[in-house]
């Protein structure tokens, strides 16, 4: 297993090509735009060899029996799912941020049961590939990034169906040494500083989307892949130390757009080609897998955000106040119903056919939709108390302009206990945590609202919520709702 110095010593072996405002970005290790998201993916492989978080960040591989980083699991039981929630929780108490590893996570589990019921229906050997490709990633340790999401263009038409046959990735040409693929993956989450991306196709698929149904692994440097850095709010000041915020971990994840130019995938890291009609369970078994996340991640994230609020209110003398308390009180209630809920999908869990576990995909989709909701109401809540200061401070330069800086220190101190530049800081973190790219990733992060909502109707077992009521209304009549 890699400790955390040991992970960015290998992205600088790796030639990723990485663009930020038109510019290549060489070298990545170091650069200020990507480093807190490299510190952040570093916390996960430096908990597994930390003592205190040992037994959530290890477990042994059901393939070999050695000690392997959590991170490239295949959950066997219960316990397993359990064990990731708390640990992501416990992650995002120490990074403040999205430390990214979960996606890939995730996407290994997704695809490990979904190529062992297709090659149960069809005869085909995609599982063994998988389990062959499982065995690199754990033995090297590897940080897997799940690229799942198409950029779709016309959203009321399908993939087959574009004016431009790229909004999906897509098969282009098959060979006996393996596939060509084109196309774009958006958003993707600590994608320029992973090893690799595991491809899932984004959504269901008709027989005429055959040649967009593919799963497959690549080498993040792979020939014909080029990555295109995303904006996020305030990112420039990550030149800047105090106006950052959050001064190692940065914001989120580092998203970026990942174009395939015609990349070339060998048969041995080919996972779907062509087998449509699997996409959709593959889709929603990534789906409820990652938004189980969200109660353990974000309840962490929400920890920082309401233990920054308790601070911040003491800076600014307000702390005693019943009304500040009454509000702590709704931040630390709203941040524990996210993370029960993880646990309840995690306990509700159940076994499929190729003996990983899988979380309870009604109460995982509930998981998120309370995230989109929740997180807004935490983050408001910590603005309110918090002042609308936080929307108007100067710079660090000016803070330590050797002119500007004794008025700065003067004008925005509030309880004398404590140094101005404190509050400052804590108020640069809140900014940070609870600004536009956090809140947007929280709404749009493992898929948008609507997309639980349909999953809701469909997990929902709503026939039998109709019986239950027709029974005790006393309707017996051959005229039931159906």
């Amino acid at each position: 297993m890699k400790t955390g110095q040991e992970y960015i010593e290998s992205l600088k072996d790796l030639k990723t090509e990485v663009y930020f405002e038109t510019a290549k970005i060489e070298p990545l290790v170091g650069h200020p735009l990507l480093q807190p998201h490299i510190n952040a993916a570093a916390v996960t492989y430096d908990f597994a060899h930390d003592p205190l978080y040992e037994d959530l960040a290890t477990t042994t591989s059901h393939l070999t029996g050695k000690k392997i980083n959590r991170f490239t699991h295949i959950h066997q039981n219960k316990d397993d799912l359990v064990k990731k929630v708390k640990l992501l929780r416990l992650i995002a108490q120490q990074t403040g941020s999205c430390f990214q590893r979960c996606v890939g996570f995730d996407a290994l589990n997704a695809v490990y049961s979904t190529t062992f019921d297709m090659d149960q229906k069809l005869g085909t050997d995609y599982h063994k590939r998988l389990v062959d490709y499982l065995l690199y990633v754990q033995e090297n340790d590897l940080m897997i990034a799940g690229a799942m999401t198409d950029p779709k263009g016309d959203r009321g038409l399908g993939p087959s169906e574009q004016a431009d046959p790229d909004l999906f990735v897509r098969i282009v040409e098959k060979n006996d040494k393996g596939i060509i693929i084109r196309g774009a993956k958006a958003h993707m989450t600590g994608m320029v500083n992973s090893h690799e991306m595991l491809i899932m196709p984004t959504g269901a698929m008709k027989d005429a989307d055959k040649d967009y149904a593919v799963a497959c692994a690549i080498p993040v440097d792979a020939p014909g892949i080029i990555h295109i850095f995303g904006r996020q709010t305030n990112d420039k000041r990550k030149f800047d130390e105090m106006d950052q915020g959050n001064t190692k971990y940065g914001i989120v994840g580092g998203e970026c757009l990942t174009v395939l130019e015609d990349v070339f995938v060998p048969w041995n890291r080919v996972f779907m080609c062509g087998e449509y009609e699997f996409a959709g369970s593959l889709v929603e078994r990534f789906a409820t897998l990652h938004r189980q996340n969200y109660g353990g991640c974000k309840a962490g994230v929400s920890d920082v955000v309401t233990g920054a609020t308790a601070a911040i209110a003491e800076y600014n003398g307000a702390a005693k106040a019943s009304h500040i308390k009454d509000k702590l009180v709704e931040m630390i209630h709203l941040t524990e119903t996210l993370y029960c809920c993880s646990i309840a999908c995690s306990q509700e869990g159940g076994k499929l056919a190729s003996g990983a576990y899988y979380p309870n995909a009604l109460l995982g989709n509930v998981v998120k939709q309370n995230v989109t909701r929740y997180i807004y109401e935490i983050d408001r809540i910590c603005q309110d108390i918090a002042g609308g200061f936080i929307a108007t401070l100067p710079s660090e330069k000016d803070f330590n302009d050797e002119k500007l800086g004794g008025y700065i220190k003067k004008y925005f101190a509030g309880k004398a206990d404590y140094p101005t530049e404190h509050r400052y800081r804590m108020a640069r973190l809140i900014e940070n945590m609870t600004g536009g790219t956090a809140l947007v990733e929280s709404m749009h992060g493992a898929g948008s609202p609507q997309a639980q909502r349909i999953m809701l109707l469909r997990s929902g077992n709503l026939l039998h919520k109709v019986k239950l009521a027709q029974k005790l209304a006393g309707i017996t009549t051959d005229n039931l709702v159906k």
